[in-house]
């Protein structure tokens, strides 16, 4: 083993993170973690072996209720699948969970106890809290008076102050909390807390009429809670261009109509001031139309003015778009332009040909007719091209269409 000394700080240092990781886990994971095995051991209870000769396989192979088989069966169904949780806690507490299994289940049956508060010191026994388990404040009734909770109860955080139920107050919850009073009992002893009527701090019965003090935002006349009027004092403070709203209590701030900068109250009429884009307009900020107003709201060539609540805006005319800042005609997009023959048929464009060498040969021919050898000599050539033309199939194709009139 001597191979294991450099390794022995690493190994204790990696024992104790787990021990840390353990003991940071919560105490709710532990206890759920051990109510999940007890009823596994519920449930295998009366399971054995399951082979053909039972009795000799539990005298040979040792009882299968203190067997490893068990053990396995239970663990592997203790957890879901997704509670994450559960799973990492239990995968860290093997070796306890071996331990009690096989040594400390005889002297230790209570799982929970010797798992969660002794081994792990995840948890601590009812009616106790904190890291020391010292013992939660009570009084008759039991942990806080039996009126509320311990705050940490059965955990090792917390600090073990009194959570008071809905109603009553105090270091053990023996008192009424404010908006409650004390219920009257028949057999003298202490009666509940019952509610105040809404506005009343401190009461002496249910009544509106019953109140000793009042909440905040209401004042107390002839034993009644009257509400105050925030927005007739200076009580109220509400920032720029909103209003006051009294609600019963206290006080709400609203928002000013957009036709206005700063407002006594809701809508138009009660503004301090019109906004831009807004006039005056009898007792009412009303918006103003810009395109009727104005000679030239929107000078551009081909724009229209439309008119908004407060203000306007230019847009292109019908039948024109904007293009560049500048509103031009919408017009669909052409093609590129037709050439002077492109409508004429295959058959026209040759008999043009045929016209246009006709016109040559004829001026050929009236030079040549003057005696002049070269154009005599041209007039002869362009002849024999004629000739050589007509000649062939699309000649002889022309000429019958020719001769049957198409």
């Amino acid at each position: 083993m001597w191979w294991a000394w450099p390794f022995l700080p690493a190994l204790v240092l990696l024992s104790e993170l787990s021990v840390v990781r353990v003991q940071t886990a919560p105490c709710q994971t532990c206890q759920k973690l051990t109510d999940s095995f007890i009823k596994g051991l519920e449930r295998t209870a009366n399971k054995n072996f399951g082979g053909g000769n039972t009795a000799w396989e539990e005298e040979k192979l040792a009882k299968y209720a203190r067997s490893e088989t068990r053990l396995l069966e239970i663990v592997e169904s203790a957890c879901e699948k997704t509670d994450f949780d559960c799973n990492r806690l239990l995968e860290q507490i093997e070796d306890q969970v071996e331990t009690w299994w096989f040594h400390r289940q005889q002297e230790a049956p209570d799982l929970f106890e010797w798992l969660c508060i002794e081994e792990l010191r995840l948890c601590c026994p009812p009616g106790r809290f904190g890291p020391d388990c010292k013992e939660c404040p009570s009084g008759p009734g039991g942990v806080c008076g039996g009126l509320g909770r311990c705050e940490g109860e059965g955990t090792r955080l917390g600090d073990g102050e009194c959570v008071c139920d809905p109603g009553y107050s105090g270091q053990l919850c023996q008192s009424c909390a404010d908006g409650y009073y004390r219920e009257k009992s028949s057999n003298h002893s202490a009666g509940a807390c019952a509610a105040c009527y809404h506005s009343c701090k401190k009461c002496s019965g249910p009544q509106d009429y019953k109140c000793l003090d009042c909440k905040p935002g209401w004042l107390l006349h002839d034993n009644k809670c009257v509400d105050i009027d925030e927005c007739g004092t200076e009580l109220a403070r509400c920032p720029s261009n909103t209003y006051c709203h009294n609600i019963e209590g206290s006080y709400e701030c609203r928002g000013c109509d957009q036709a206005c900068v700063g407002c006594m109250g809701s809508g138009p009429a009660r503004c301090k001031k019109c906004a831009r884009g807004y006039r005056l307009r009898g007792a009412k900020c009303l918006d103003i139309d810009e395109c009727n107003e104005r000679a030239i709201a929107c000078p551009g060539l081909n724009e229209a003015c439309i008119n908004e609540e407060g203000s306007f805006h230019c847009d292109c005319a019908d039948g024109f778009i904007r293009r560049d800042s500048i509103c031009v005609e919408n017009k669909p997009p052409t093609g590129p332009e037709k050439g002077l023959f492109d409508d004429m048929t295959d058959d026209e464009v040759l008999v043009l040909q045929q016209m246009f060498f006709g016109v040559v040969i004829c001026a050929l021919a009236t030079l040549a007719a003057k005696g002049d050898m070269v154009f005599t000599a041209i007039f002869i050539g362009g002849v024999a091209a004629m000739a050589g033309y007509w000649l062939t199939e699309k000649g002889d194709y022309m000429l019958d269409g020719f001769l049957k009139g198409r």
